[in-house]
């Protein structure tokens, strides 16, 4: 009788495009893919752990599941994996890695990174495939958990991702969407390290980049690949349409945004988070930039790609917001007119710098301004019959 396994994905797409190459990982290994939970010999828990629920869900999930089983672990093997996993390992203190085996001592912990890229998706059926490009993130946000569950940014080969974005094709995949945690910066690790080297990096093709860090504001932005990598899977034969997320706008270049306006293959609907509209609030999330400079990135890309539209993630409630800080953002949304805006009322979350700011907005202070921007970006997305029947709000 073959082994069966199952794969319970929790969090963002790119969980979700990790657990193509688990599957792929395990069926290398024999095993076949159950239908069910109910089927399977071996269930893998893709986690994520943005938010205290999502830990928490996986806890839970797994505790139902021995009582269920009943008999024993030897029932059902559970593989744990994803950013859990990952945040456990890279925690100096030991303690979420303690509290994870404590709470789940009959597991096996697979930590991302021996799930190598040699590994093919074994993607879900449709014309969609998702292609992570990077891994990681150097940006530190105070909200954000991202750079300790995964690490630093690390970009994959640029001939490695044509490669698999020309195998998908093949099997009749008519859409890409490239996945990063900062996906703009794509390639900037191989860039500086050319800097270093007083070197030229090479595309596949024969096209040589000169990197050059440039000062901006006052501050320094490092050079990135991504505008090459978007314009070379574009052009792709059997490209219809190619999506990415997600993209910072500190690192959104003129030269990107050229490169989106020549390719019409390329998606309109871009996906560009604020977070906050009070330039106070952004930098207290240790964002790089200000309201004015998201403002004008916004018009530039209108000015050359007359129909973008824009989508974006927005926290209330963070700490320190005011009703005044608020409004800012409020005012953003209305300068924006945003086709869809993922909120979020802020909650602390262990190992994040926003953890030291304290949590001084009341609750109820946080789903009121969670409401009152959610019915404003659906009222000027001309969604306004969607007001009510959504979700009643999220935290971070």
């Amino acid at each position: 009788m073959r082994k069966t396994y199952f794969i319970q994905t929790f969090g963002c797409q790119q969980n979700t495009a990790d657990s193509e190459r688990i599957a792929s990982l395990y069926e290398a290994r024999g095993f076949e893919r159950a239908r069910s939970l109910e089927e399977a010999d071996t269930l893998i828990i893709n986690t994520c752990i943005v938010r205290d629920r999502a830990e928490e869900k996986v806890y839970g999930l797994v505790k139902n599941l021995r009582e269920k089983a009943g008999s024993g672990p030897e029932d059902l093997h559970i593989v744990i994996t994803g950013c859990l996993v990952g945040a456990a390992a890279r925690e100096p203190s030991g303690k979420l890695m303690k509290r994870m085996k404590a709470r789940l001592p009959d597991e096996e912990f697979l930590p991302m990174e021996d799930v190598g890229f040699e590994h093919e998706p074994k993607r879900a059926s449709g014309k969609l495939a998702s292609v992570v490009i990077s891994n990681g993130c150097n940006n530190f946000c105070a909200f954000c958990i991202v750079p300790f569950s995964r690490g630093r940014e690390r970009s994959r080969a640029f001939g490695e991702i044509l490669h698999e974005v020309r195998e998908a094709v093949k099997a009749g995949r008519t859409e890409v969407m490239l996945l990063g945690q900062n996906v703009n910066s794509y390639g900037a690790d191989f860039l500086m390290e050319k800097i270093k080297e007083g070197g030229e990096y090479e595309i596949p093709g024969g096209k040589k980049v000169r990197p050059v860090i440039v000062k901006h504001l006052g501050r320094h932005r490092i050079p990135t690949l991504f505008p090459h990598l978007l314009e070379a899977v574009a052009e792709i034969p059997g490209v219809e349409k190619v999506m990415f997320l997600s993209a910072n706008p500190w690192d959104f270049s003129d030269e990107l945004i050229s490169t989106i306006a020549r390719h019409p293959n390329i998606d309109r609907l871009i996906h560009l988070p604020i977070q906050a509209g009070s330039d106070r609030i952004i930098k207290s999330m240790n964002r790089w930039y200000t309201r004015d400079e998201y403002l004008s990135l916004i018009d530039r890309i209108r000015n050359e790609v007359p129909d973008a539209e824009f989508t974006t993630d927005i926290i209330v409630g963070f700490p320190g917001e005011t009703h005044e800080d608020f409004e800012a953002t409020m005012d953003i949304a209305r300068r924006v007119k945003f086709t869809k805006a993922y909120i979020a009322w802020y909650s602390p979350r262990h190992g994040t710098a926003a953890l030291k700011l304290g949590d001084d907005v009341d609750i109820h202070e946080k789903k009121r301004r969670y409401t009152e921007l959610d019915h404003l970006v659906l009222r000027l997305s001309g969604r306004e019959h969607l007001i009510g029947k959504e979700s009643a709000g999220k935290t971070l």
